[in-house]
């Protein structure tokens, strides 16, 4: 069924795996914190359940997750104006997930092309949660009936899936419970790319810490990534168009209009016909003033570890009031006795 039915509601996570980057940014927390000024309720999470889906250090975990809740914030996240918590603090996202595995077909989970990129080769040996985890994602979304969710493209297809999910567990009780949501992917900076490879995206995870920009690096490190950042021998053109078959100059063009919300087609007016010798300088000055505020209050909020941890458990106090009444309903639905006086 469609979304019209349903209070308009976002919701998004990111895993907490350490090193957000530019990429994450862009792409993903800065359209967070202007979906705050949309009139709509809006729910950003720390996907902690999703980091287990492979090995994680207990205390990095931790550290990770409060380094990206402050990172939430020091973007401009205001946990007044959001619901902003961990995964694990709201155990309905988990007890939601194992119904939907029970919903989803095993030829759905097949074809989600994340997990082939993420197993590689070694698909057997990965672990279950690896396999299942977009059941997992559809129940982050679907437990506080979602009805919008901001995604890069590379995320399009779980969004898909929670509608696939909501869609057979609506037609096999016959019910109107679940809302079918709706992806949002918008804006000249929902991919960006690697600075040493732009076909690729810019990951936390590439093993070269000179791919990305990550929102810890200080000016100094800020300023020598984009210096050594690949581009080609050539100026940049007038127009987006001549970008064609350019794509890291593409990509180090698209920052520039990100981080200076400009249009790339005002970006290139101002530096047409110009080296990359000219261009990378003034990049590197404007992701410095957009980039030190941020890491600074980084750093002012991970100075005090217990006021992080109090802000996530009142996130999470209002995430449970949202999402516990609609898992009780599916309970319901489903035929469960729900007899038990209980504190969650």
């Amino acid at each position: 069924m469609g979304i019209s039915e349903f209070t308009p509601r976002v919701f998004s996570g990111i895993q907490p795996s350490g090193n957000l980057t530019l990429g994450n940014y862009l792409g993903a927390v800065k359209r967070f914190v202007e979906m705050q000024d949309d009139g709509i309720e809006t729910v950003y999470c720390m996907v902690d359940l999703h980091a287990i889906t492979v090995w994680q250090e207990p205390a990095e975990l931790a550290h990770n997750t409060r380094e990206l809740a402050a990172a939430f914030m020091a973007c401009g996240l205001d946990p007044e104006r959001s619901i902003l918590f961990n995964q694990s603090q709201v155990s309905a996202h988990a007890e939601l997930g194992w119904i939907f595995n029970c919903v989803a077909r095993l030829g759905w989970m097949n074809r989600m092309t994340q997990f082939k990129d993420k197993a590689g080769k070694n698909a057997e040996r990965v672990s279950l949660g690896l396999f299942a985890y977009p059941s997992l994602m559809a129940a982050d979304i679907l437990v506080y009936h979602a009805t919008h969710v901001p995604v890069g493209e590379d995320q399009k297809q779980h969004v898909e899936l929670a509608r696939d999910i909501a869609a057979k567990f609506n037609h096999d009780f016959g019910v109107a419970f679940f809302p079918e949501p709706e992806p949002v992917i918008e804006g000249s900076a929902t991919r960006i790319m690697s600075l040493r490879d732009g076909s690729r995206k810019m990951s936390k995870s590439d093993p070269s810490d000179m791919s990305r920009i990550n929102l810890t690096d200080g000016p100094d490190t800020i300023s020598r990534k984009i210096r050594k950042a690949r581009t080609d021998p050539f100026p940049l053109p007038e127009t987006p168009g001549e970008l064609d078959g350019r794509p890291e100059a593409g990509n180090l063009v698209r920052i520039y209009a990100s981080l200076a919300d400009m249009a790339e087609s005002d970006v290139l007016r101002q530096f047409a016909g110009k080296p990359f010798s000219e261009f990378k300088p003034a990049l590197a000055e404007l992701a410095v003033s957009r980039l030190r505020p941020i890491s600074e209050a980084m750093g002012r909020m991970l100075d005090d570890p217990a006021e992080v941890d109090r802000i996530l458990a009142e996130g999470g106090d209002r995430a449970a009031a949202i999402a516990d009444p609609i898992l009780d309903r599916t309970f319901e639905i489903l035929g469960m006795i729900r007899s038990r006086t209980r504190k969650r």
